[in-house]
């Protein structure tokens, strides 16, 4: 198994906001993640990219334990996530944003600075060049060297998407990749995913926008009140009278 959560319960004081969640994503799974407002997705992705850690439970990636390992180490190891509100630096156009994202870079340190100048050039146009192809895949070019402040919120994604991708990750926690997306870039991002995953990056996406992600996704996982209330293809888990009361409502 690419990634394997087991048993993972987070409290805040009193309000326990996950209890006892399992779950697993196959190595190059596309899994998608729903469930009401509330029902603790986002803080099952911090627990699993590691901004926070877990009171009780484990969690391994390609059967390496993660438990105690930073987020810069869970990212170096393939395991990367993405933020429902996009966190771009603003005044940075889109190819410095890309440029930044990069790990691990000589150049970021003194001594590598004015020592070894020419390694640094030498990964920087490396990367001049893997950031090109990135913005040319994500059909960014037009808006590369532009503020990143000023694009759309559909655009803004793709760029987190793509700050992702210059991690090398092997599998992208996504945190509602359609929210205030207008349909064609829906439509655009969804085909970026399906490309990715085919090229066998795994991902485990949040999204409240349902009719997307059934679309996307064809194994579903439903959290209500802190644990997984069901799993399994995206038919059989609407059609669960558990999921029509906690995510709609009784309403098909």
């Amino acid at each position: 198994m690419s990634l394997q959560v087991s048993n993972i319960s987070k409290a805040f004081g009193g309000f326990q906001a996950l209890s006892g969640v399992s779950l697993e994503v196959p190595t190059g799974a596309l899994v998608g993640l729903i469930g009401p407002n509330g029902a603790g997705k986002s803080t099952l992705f911090s627990v699993i990219s590691g901004f926070m850690p877990p009171d009780e439970g484990s969690i391994s990636f390609d059967g390496r334990s993660l438990d105690g390992l930073s987020p810069a180490e869970r990212a170096r190891s393939g395991l990367v996530r993405t933020f429902q509100v996009p966190r771009e630096f603003a005044h940075l156009t889109v190819r410095e944003n890309m440029m930044a994202a990069a790990p691990d870079q000589t150049g970021e340190s003194l001594v590598g600075l004015f020592f070894r100048p020419g390694k640094v050039r030498e990964e920087e146009q490396r990367l001049a060049e893997e950031v090109a192809e990135v913005i040319r895949f994500l059909r960014l070019e037009r808006v590369a060297d532009q503020p990143a402040g000023k694009l759309s919120g559909g655009q803004k994604k793709l760029v987190e998407l793509g700050r992702a991708l210059l991690v090398k990750p092997r599998l992208i926690l996504l945190d509602e990749p359609f929210a205030g997306v207008n349909p064609v870039l829906i439509g655009e991002i969804m085909e970026r995913i399906r490309e990715l995953n085919g090229r066998g990056i795994g991902f485990l996406v949040i999204e409240h926008d349902l009719e997307a992600l059934t679309r996307l996704a064809p194994h579903l996982y439903v959290m209500d009140q802190g644990r997984i209330l069901t799993q399994g293809a995206p038919d059989a888990v609407l059609a669960d009278a558990r999921v029509r009361e906690a995510y709609l409502g009784g309403a098909v």
